[in-house]
């Protein structure tokens, strides 16, 4: 069994020689011979035991079994109490879920600290037989239906190799302290009811029913592969990453929008049943609004705006003094001064301005609300939130538009359209050309 797992360990590049290791230590037998490998392929191993406190006495048998199995190995042993049921009850989930996130949460702390190359935990192939069906049950994609990660992060997991039996069989040919947890045998959660009554039942339909999962599993790993290579594909045509924009026009002309728009949306936390409604929403009228807890997604006619819910108002101002020739920030722009008057093009990205109606420096700014001007062509001045409504632009256009002034007095909505006051005249002898870039 040590050579089965240190060959799975090369195969999948868990680890290299040398590396220091934090070793998720419960007491029981699975992480006690996970525990006992790596520290004969000659890893330095450090302990790490986490005492939930959820079963009484049996919290502290396990620590003491841990922690004496450790020392038997002249291993270091840390150990960590948690109040979970009021963690959990803090965090609104589940008493399982906040173990779990306690646990790496701690792991990666003390890894952190140890300067540690990896945290390992004794996840086997059974335990991932038992996830795929689990997910199986609640419904997944492709990914839920390859089982456990070898590697997630700093997280690695050496036993996923070998059978729960094979585990036995090795912690009892080698004598090793481990005790058998007791709410695994019990019946009240999901996945110990998938593995004592539903396995048993399909084992009698089909005796080589692992075996068979495990080769489902198998192609379904490198099917996940090829879905990743056209889902990156349509992404890069679908998914603008620089200004989080999605084209729903490119998106509708993808093989699977649907997928498409989950995978985009997933990764900033958009939850599948929002998703959904965010895609039945795409011949809706512009304006929807969809969140997520870190996200705020807009329905726009063309497009999918993504911006942070934390973004608070940019306050940034740059200035363009007199004799400046180009800027770089907050985007490109050459600037030309001339005498000659120039051959005006009818382009919204060049600002024809008359020079000496300006005063230097000039300063560029995000619009706000109050804001008004003299458009070009007109005598009266407009508040600027009417003017974008009159361009119909959507609300992340608005956020984004900057403002050029002289003085308290707008010059230019950068992109769209100068004040009146600063155009140029019959009188006008100095000419000043902005070109975005």
């Amino acid at each position: 069994m040590i050579k089965t797992v240190k060959n799975y360990i090369h195969s999948q590049r868990l680890l290299k020689p040398g590396n220091k290791i934090i070793v998720g230590l419960s007491g029981g037998a699975d992480s006690a011979v996970l525990l006992s490998i790596l520290h004969r392929l000659g890893y330095e191993c450090l302990a790490a035991h986490c005492n939930f406190h959820l079963r009484g006495d049996e919290s502290l048998r396990d620590e003491h079994c841990a922690n004496q199995w450790a020392d038997s190995l002249h291993i270091p042993f840390y150990t960590q109490n948690f109040d979970t049921y009021s963690i959990a009850k803090a965090r609104g989930i589940s008493i399982e879920m906040a173990a779990r996130d306690l646990r790496y949460e701690w792991f990666e702390t003390l890894r952190t600290q140890q300067q540690a190359d990896a945290i390992a935990v004794a996840h086997h192939r059974d335990d991932s037989l038992e996830t795929m069906f689990l997910n199986l049950i609640r419904g997944t994609g492709i990914a839920g239906l390859t089982g456990i990660k070898p590697k997630s992060g700093q997280v690695i997991r050496p036993l996923l190799c070998v059978s729960k039996d094979a585990i036995l069989h090795y912690a009892e040919s080698e004598k090793l302290p481990f005790i058998t947890d007791s709410s695994n045998l019990q019946e009240e959660f999901t996945r110990n009811k998938i593995r004592r009554q539903v396995f048993p039942l399909l084992q009698s339909l089909n005796p080589s029913l692992n075996a068979s999962l495990l080769r489902t599993m198998e192609h379904l790993i490198e099917v996940e592969k090829i879905y990743r290579l056209h889902v990156a594909e349509a992404k890069a045509t679908v998914f603008n990453l620089s200004d989080q924009t999605i084209d729903i026009q490119a998106l509708l002309a993808s093989p699977s929008p649907e997928s498409i728009l989950f995978e985009i949306l997933k990764e900033y936390g958009f939850r599948k049943e929002v998703i959904r409604n965010i895609f039945q929403a795409i011949e809706s009228q512009p304006g929807k609004e969809f969140y997520s807890r870190k996200y705020k997604l807009i329905k726009d006619r063309k497009h999918f705006f993504l911006f942070p819910l934390e973004q608070k108002e940019k306050k940034l101002v740059f200035y363009i003094e007199k004799n400046e020739k180009e800027i770089t920030v907050p985007f490109p722009m050459n600037i030309n001064i001339r005498q000659e008057k120039p051959a005006i093009i009818n382009d919204k990205k060049i600002a024809y301005l008359d020079f000496d109606k300006l005063k230097f420096p000039l300063m560029l700014r995000k619009w706000q609300k109050g804001d008004r001007f003299v458009p070009l062509g007109m005598k009266g001045s407009q508040k600027l939130s009417d003017y974008f409504n009159n361009q119909k632009l959507n609300k992340q256009e608005k956020e984004n538009t900057w403002i050029l002034c002289s003085g308290n007095e707008i010059v230019w909505i950068v992109g769209f359209r100068i004040g009146h006051h600063f155009r140029i005249d019959t009188s006008s002898k100095k000419y000043y050309i902005l070109k975005l870039l």
